[in-house]
């Protein structure tokens, strides 16, 4: 199968291409920096020869999109908007161009489209749209106007031979350097990771094997189009969240964060207390419906899995992929 990632030197591209080649696909990256024999070049907001990459593959995987991992500025966010808008869009148009167009795009988008809530979880088809809340701050409605306007840069291209998928992902977790995992991980290790601002607000979340399977599952399912869910079933509180990932590595307490801490500490980290302090209760609720078997359903030994392959690394010095013998090495053959 011929793959193109636009976008995908990021944690969640890297993870793709390094899984998707080892299971014997052909990939191609699409990217601002390209460094290796299988990178193309662009600029994310124009047509260019990289175009000719989509013409006559089988699925594109659009991750462009500026980090989230950052101070959530007016400039800031304006370039998250611009750069997966404007991104989304070209990409339709080179999908539109092509001669021999791929048969299914699918389209990086949020979990953080829906409401900061806690009452009952967001699926597809009952969850509540954000951005209407109350006692948040107003900077938070921007993120899920950015979120509805890139699927809706999708949605609006004139693409008619090509199914399209929004991915609505949750925190993909990987052990891999600079990922929210390896973030969080730090913090525990420093005796940091406790729970923050009570700990109520909901963390939802996906192992990287199951966001691999799921974008595998959802290339091969041609009933499957619109918005999609890529979340475990097992959404939790962060307070439980942050105790089970100290359980997995060992480490038996972690200080506590009011949330003026935790502004502080998203400042010295350069980034955004949204991150930490949204309830995130999603579910993957067609994946479910379409049959979908989770690797790892469950926090607790999802992050055992991952502090494993974590020391793992760090002890080889390599890149921190699939445990042996998982689907995706036995995939390789």
């Amino acid at each position: 199968m011929k793959v193109v990632l636009p976008g995908g030197t990021g944690q969640v591209g890297t993870i793709l291409d390094r899984a998707l080649t080892a299971a014997g696909h052909e990939v191609t990256v699409v990217t601002r920096h390209p460094v290796r024999a299988h990178h193309i070049g662009w600029d994310g907001t124009s047509l260019g020869p990289w175009a000719a990459a989509i013409d006559g593959c089988d699925a594109v995987v659009n991750l462009a999109g500026r980090s989230v991992s950052c101070r959530y500025t007016a400039d800031n966010l304006r370039a998250m908007m611009d750069s997966r808008v404007d991104s989304a869009r070209v990409v339709g148009e080179a999908i539109a161009a092509a001669a021999r167009p791929p048969r299914v795009w699918l389209q990086m988008s949020t979990a953080t489209v829906y409401s900061h809530r806690f009452d009952a979880p967001n699926d597809e088809a009952t969850g509540v749209i954000g951005g209407t809340e109350t006692g948040v701050p107003d900077y938070w409605a921007y993120s899920v106007r950015i979120a509805e306007n890139w699927e809706r840069a999708q949605a609006e291209a004139p693409a008619p031979a090509t199914r399209k998928v929004a991915l609505r992902s949750a925190m993909v977790m990987s052990p891999d350097r600079g990922g929210v995992f390896d973030v969080l991980s730090r913090l525990v290790r420093l005796g940091l990771g406790g729970a923050v601002a009570g700990g109520a607000q909901y963390v939802s979340w996906i192992h990287d094997e199951d966001f691999v399977r799921a974008v595998e599952f959802l290339i091969a399912r041609d009933d499957i189009e619109g918005p999609v869910n890529l979340a475990s079933p097992g959404p939790l509180p962060h307070r439980d969240f942050m105790r089970a990932l100290r359980t997995a590595w060992g480490v038996p307490v972690g200080l506590p964060a009011t949330r003026w801490m935790a502004e502080l500490g998203a400042f010295a980290l350069r980034s955004d207390t949204e991150l930490l302090l949204k309830s995130r209760r999603v579910v993957p609720g067609r994946l479910d419906a379409a049959g979908f078997a989770f690797a790892h359903p469950g926090w607790e030994r999802a992050a055992g899995s991952l502090v494993l392959r974590a020391r793992r690394a760090r002890r080889v010095g390599g890149a921190a992929g699939p445990e042996a013998g998982t689907p995706l090495e036995r995939q390789a053959g």
